[in-house]
């Protein structure tokens, strides 16, 4: 009795948790791509064959996790379920592990932007599931399997066929919920105030120094250490300063709009740019990953707000020449942004982005260019 009970609560949980997990990212499958190309770039796991294929592999991942929580709940292949499930839980867990322990990807996306976790709460959170699924495999025979078969496979033709409609949605169009700090209604200006400006504690960094003596051995100190120990009058060691590193060694308030500047070749547009009462930002934040089809219904959009006299900028991490063949240049004023702060602003390369005195007012997918 105990052992059935034990394995449905964590039928369900597991099945809940993986379905859960799925539309999460579903619901922006181009910032879960995002974080599969940190993770296979030369820096992280040095796969670069893999990222030109970050966009379906992330597509594919999040319709599997729905589907296999999906057929878990539903009793379905028990055996190729668990299968399935242990080698995604295990791919995953090795991929948090490693962004914990190398501290390269701090967020690893289990959960999108609606729910972030540090690395190392995403790797705890991956070693609770597989012992939930080892939970699994000792009561394979429990698990509950009672809903009628044509039931079931109704269950995951929906799941199937909801999938691949949303999905198509959201890459078309813009997630259906929008959890960044750029979302439509929030205000960047004081989504940039530090935590002293609004009187919360920020986070604790240490400085973790290398120390080589004169025999060759390493140490580690901190810099509180370096200082209270005075480290510069032992002679016989000597700081490797490209080891130094920083680590987080209490949480606060960060803000969450970071690295958000707008430069051109005049100086700092940023604060002149969120004070007007209202600009329209053309997101590219790299003009060679942008869509064609996308400027063909950008480019109006451009045209009525040239007539209309309305303050405009192309906000991109290329170089202006390089939109040379869409006739931008001529009529259009370019500045800089950080390539990462432009693809967490609006998931369309191109894009708009409306501000009305720092607020974002409105955002449109290049396919919903308003003419």
């Amino acid at each position: 009795m105990f052992k059935t009970l034990l394995t449905r609560l964590t039928q369900v949980l597991v099945g809940g948790l993986f379905i859960f997990s799925g539309l999460v990212k579903m619901n922006d499958p181009v910032g879960f791509s995002f974080k599969l190309e940190e993770y296979f770039s030369e820096e992280v796991l040095n796969l670069p064959i893999f990222e030109p294929l970050a966009l379906p592999l992330a597509i594919i991942l999040v319709a599997v996790e729905v589907l296999l929580g999906l057929a878990l709940l539903a009793g379905l292949w028990k055996r190729a379920v668990l299968i399935l499930l242990s080698g995604m839980i295990g791919f995953f867990t090795f991929l948090t592990f490693w962004s914990a322990y190398f501290n390269q990807v701090t967020d690893c996306g289990c959960f999108g932007d609606a729910i972030p976790l540090t690395p190392w709460e995403s790797f705890y959170k991956d070693v609770i599931l597989s012992g939930l699924i080892l939970i699994l495999w000792w009561g394979e025979k429990q698990i509950f399997n009672g809903v009628p078969k044509i039931a079931s496979y109704a269950l995951m033709a929906f799941g199937l066929g909801f999938s691949v409609v949303f999905t198509y949605q959201v890459m078309n169009h813009l997630p259906t919920r929008d959890f960044r700090p750029y979302a439509e209604g929030l205000s960047i200006i004081e989504g940039m105030k530090p935590a002293e400006e609004l009187g919360l504690e920020p986070p604790q960094y240490e400085v973790i120094y290398t120390m080589q003596n004169e025999a060759g051995q390493l140490t580690e100190i901190t810099s509180t250490e370096y200082i209270d120990q005075k480290w510069w009058e032992k002679t016989e060691w000597t700081m490797l300063s490209e080891l130094s590193k920083t680590i987080k060694v209490s949480e606060g308030y960060e803000p969450p709009v970071h690295d958000f500047s707008i430069m051109n070749d005049y100086g700092d547009l940023t604060d002149s740019i969120l004070a007007l009462d209202e600009v329209w930002l053309l997101v590219a934040y790299n003009e060679a990953k942008t869509s064609e089809k996308g400027w063909k219904n950008i480019l109006p959009t451009l045209n009525d707000l040239n007539m209309q006299g309305m303050p405009h900028l192309v906000l991109s991490a290329s170089m202006p020449e390089d939109f040379a063949p869409y006739g931008l240049e001529s009529y259009t004023p370019f500045a800089f942004t950080d390539e990462t702060t432009l693809k967490t602003m609006v998931r369309s390369n191109p894009g708009w982005v409306v501000l009305r005195k720092g607020v974002v007012y409105k955002k449109y997918h290049h396919n919903d260019s308003p003419r």
